[in-house]
């Protein structure tokens, strides 16, 4: 079972096992792979299983983690040809790798459309509403971020943690659709 105490960590990723040290995975210390082999109560409290070799289980594409965890390792992007830059972007937001994020968001044009373009609005939603409120966006809204809110920096310790979900559509978006009507009278 991968313990605090050891050096190295075990990830199980889509079937896949990947093995590397907790001093690689500090190059980022707010990612998801950082937290969860330095934050041991996750694994216990249901959030996160541990397979029975003891390594972290995470339902996602293996071939994608390869990329990140190689970034973690090297602090460069070594991208396969058969691999997209959009695909190892999705991945690294999944995984909060914040530098490679910026990396791959300066790196793929029109990745970065100017928000001038986007409508915005923050909603505050508890834990449990979080993935029915994401389920049911519509009208082109997307989620642009989810940032916990009134409650300690370790949501995962909070009684009832509250999150601001933050929504973006294109401003060029038929006026009368999701918009509040206003009287000019």
């Amino acid at each position: 079972m991968a313990h605090r105490s050891t050096r190295w960590v075990k990830f199980n990723v889509g079937g896949q096992y990947f093995t590397t040290s907790r001093i690689t995975l500090a190059r980022d210390k707010n990612s998801f792979l950082y937290r969860i082999c330095h934050d041991e109560h996750k694994s216990t409290s249901g959030l996160l299983s541990l397979d029975e070799t003891g390594a972290y289980i995470i339902d996602r594409d293996p071939t994608y983690f390869n990329v990140i965890l190689n970034y973690f390792r090297y602090g460069k992007i070594n991208l396969p040809n058969y691999l997209s830059k959009e695909g190892i972007l999705e991945e690294a937001i999944f995984y909060n790798v914040t530098e490679l994020v910026a990396l791959l968001k300066d790196s793929i044009p029109d990745s970065n459309p100017p928000d001038t373009d986007l409508v915005h609005r923050v909603m505050l939603f508890e834990e449990n509403e979080v993935a029915e409120m994401v389920s049911a966006l519509d009208d082109g809204w997307k989620l642009r971020q989810l940032v916990p809110f009134g409650c300690s920096r370790n949501v995962f310790n909070a009684s009832n943690p509250e999150f601001l979900c933050v929504v973006a559509r294109d401003n060029s978006s038929p006026r009368d659709v999701g918009r509040p009507e206003v009287d000019t009278e």
